[in-house]
């Protein structure tokens, strides 16, 4: 099945590698230029990163906390990939639509719960 970009899966090696990152970067910038939230998040981690370096003792703290805030971030990608291929069929009101919204946004309000769940443990440790 093709993939949706001009390569269509077949570069192969470090050419791979090159198409890959180019678009991934695409993608943060779409997330980034088209979603409210993830524009949130992205400042809230960087406010956090150099924030984590005093709450942290360990360096396994500091991993801590940083996969915590980074996660955020994967899951809001996720939720925004999946809001965005059922809007591709179409915006009308629909059950199974609409459930699934729901569930990608339930994803992301758990990954938040638990990065502030990480961050409150490490500060009070």
């Amino acid at each position: 099945m093709a993939s949706g970009h001009p390569d269509n899966g077949k570069a192969l090696g470090l050419q791979r590698i090159i198409n890959a990152t180019k678009y991934s970067l695409a993608g943060f910038a779409a997330a980034y230029k088209h979603e409210e939230a993830f524009r949130q998040e992205v400042w809230l981690t960087l406010l956090a990163i150099p924030i984590s370096f005093f709450v942290a003792d360990t360096a396994i703290e500091w991993v801590l906390l940083m996969a915590s805030v980074l996660l955020v971030l994967i899951v809001e990608l996720l939720n925004t990939g999946l809001e965005n291929a059922i809007d591709r069929f179409g915006t009308e009101k629909h059950e199974l639509s609409g459930r699934a919204k729901d569930v990608g946004s339930a994803a992301v309000m758990l990954t938040i719960l638990l990065a502030l769940l990480v961050w409150v443990a490490v500060i009070i440790n």
